[in-house]
């Protein structure tokens, strides 16, 4: 029993910290980079000066807590076999999130927001292709998460570990190069059609059902 709560804190603590992350993912995507646009420069300088750092603290240390007890439910489905590819993608994806927010999005806002040298304008341009990248990625992440065990458990089809797995699928291995190249993209490449918050909630929607139709019929 003990263990049987000890796990339920754990996946419950993933809940909270994973509302808090992708919440501020959400403001910084669809609020606070609107706003910017259009304040005053008085009430930027004051953002910039005040908020934002404040903002971003809570949403790095919101990802490292949600990454934290990830790891420990991946684990544990680890140790039991229960591993399937919905959630081998999704901790695929919200690994690579978790790497964009320390690796990218933290140095490069440092130096957008005035508080390092550097070019702030290359620099903010570097943190905004990560940051849509994870938006991107947070739509399919969540549906991979729920899917692991509402659409898939118990059926072989989709297991990588265990007496039932039936080992990798082509639609898996398809979804993972798609993932891979989106990180290779966040990293060198260009916002393209993930420049709007309009194009960016579109893609996020457009991806999951790519990769749902990939691993359900591939």
């Amino acid at each position: 029993m003990d263990l049987v709560i000890a796990d339920f804190i754990i996946r419950w603590s993933h809940l909270l910290f994973g509302i808090a992350w992708i919440g501020l993912l959400y403001y910084f995507n669809f609020i606070q980079g609107g706003y910017f646009k259009a304040a005053s420069p008085e009430g930027l300088a004051d953002a910039k000066a005040k908020l934002a750092p404040e903002a971003l603290w809570w949403f790095r240390w919101a990802a490292m807590a949600t990454f934290a007890t990830g790891v420990l439910l991946l684990g544990a489905l680890h140790g039991k076999g229960g591993l399937n590819t919905y959630i081998a993608i999704s901790a695929l994806m919200a690994t690579f999130m978790f790497l964009n927010v320390w690796l990218i999005i933290w140095p490069n806002q440092k130096i957008a927001l005035g508080m390092q040298e550097g070019d702030a304008a290359s620099a903010g341009a570097k943190a905004l292709l990560a940051s849509r990248t994870n938006t991107l990625f947070s739509a399919p992440m969540a549906f991979g998460m729920l899917g692991s065990h509402n659409l898939v458990v118990g059926n072989p089809d989709y297991m990588l570990m265990g007496p039932m797995a039936e080992g990798c699928s082509t639609g898996f291995m398809v979804a993972i190069a798609i993932i891979l190249l989106l990180e290779l993209n966040a990293i060198f490449g260009k916002l393209g059609p993930i420049t709007t918050v309009k194009g960016v909630i579109h893609s996020s929607l457009g991806l999951t059902a790519a990769l749902y139709l990939l691993l359900a019929y591939l």
